[in-house]
C-alpha cells in the first residue's frame, strides 16, 4: 500500500521540504521554509501538512562521514520529535550524508537546493524500504 511521506532537510535557517510516495519511490521538492534557530513557522507548516496529509515524516539526520553524530544531529532529532508531537504523525530520521552535495548537482545555487536535498533524502528512504 502506498504511503505518502513528507521529507525534511533540516537547517537552523532553512528547512527544505519534499513530498513523495512509497509505491513509486519518487519524491518532489515542495518548498524551502525559513527558520529562526531551527524553528519554522509552525502555522504555515501546519497548512502544508494538512494539504498533503502525509502518513510519515522523514527527517534527514546529519551524520559525519565517519558515522558519528554531527553537531546538528540532536537538533534534527528534536525537530523530528516536535513534528510528531504537533501533528500526531510518526517520524523517522534518515542518514542524509551527501544529499546537499548531490542536490547542488541538480540545481543552481539560488534554487531549491534544500528542497531537492529533502527529495533525495525521501527517495533514499524509499529505496532502502523497498529492499526490506
Amino acid at each position: 500500500m502506498s504511503k505518502i511521506c513528507m521529507g525534511f532537510d533540516f537547517g537552523m535557517k532553512k528547512i527544505g521540504i519534499a513530498i513523495g510516495q512509497s509505491i513509486t519511490g519518487t519524491a518532489n521538492p515542495l518548498i524551502i521554509m525559513t527558520a529562526k534557530d531551527g524553528q519554522p513557522d509552525w502555522l504555515a507548516l501546519g497548512k502544508i501538512v494538512k494539504q498533503w496529509q502525509p502518513e510519515k515524516f522523514i527527517v534527514g539526520l546529519p551524520i559525519n562521514m565517519d558515522s558519528t553524530p554531527s553537531e546538528m544531529s540532536s537538533k534534527a532529532e528534536k525537530f523530528a520529535r516536535r513534528l510528531t508531537g504537533r501533528y500526531n504523525i510518526p517520524h523517522q530520521t534518515w542518514d542524509e550524508r551527501l544529499t546537499s552535495f548531490e542536490a547542488r548537482e541538480f540545481a543552481d545555487p539560488d534554487e531549491l537546493i534544500d528542497a531537492i536535498a529533502a527529495k533525495l533524502i525521501l527517495e533514499s528512504y524509499f529505496r532502502a524500504s523497498q529492499q526490506d
